[in-house]
């Protein structure tokens, strides 16, 4: 809620959206049985409507450490794009990545973090010695 007090939005608004994220709660239901009710405490509601943009004011402040990288943010999704010229920022990108998460209160999910790695048939040779990144 602080980065979303750094807006110039309407008190009421801001207030409605606060209103709305606190005391949220959340139970499953599943073949005729319910979990145990417990408090949402993520700045990001999947499903919501206010998830997507709570997300991108969350990570207006995400950056790349490493000149030439890039981060490309959709809605609740986060690409990390490292040059060739880069690839040894790798390992430090996705720390920082990590770090920013877990001051956001957000995890990176790491079963659905994948590199790919686009290459030409020049740099097929220098790329192919490094090791993967750890996530």
């Amino acid at each position: 809620m602080s980065k979303m007090a750094q807006l110039q939005i309407p008190d009421n608004i801001y207030n409605w959206i606060m209103d709305f994220f606190e005391e949220h709660f959340h139970c499953t239901r599943y073949a005729g049985h319910c979990s145990s009710v417990t408090e949402v405490k993520a700045s990001v509601i999947q499903g919501f409507g206010l998830g997507p943009v709570s997300y991108l004011v969350t990570a207006a402040d995400l950056y790349p450490v490493t000149a030439g990288n890039r981060i490309f943010k959709y809605a609740d999704d986060t690409y990390l794009v490292v040059p060739a010229a880069n690839t040894g920022s790798r390992l430090q990108e996705i720390s920082h990545i990590q770090q920013w998460a877990a001051d956001n209160n957000l995890r990176l999910n790491c079963s659905k973090s994948k590199e790919i790695v686009f290459i030409t048939r020049e740099t097929r040779v220098k790329t192919e010695q490094l090791p993967p990144p750890y996530v």
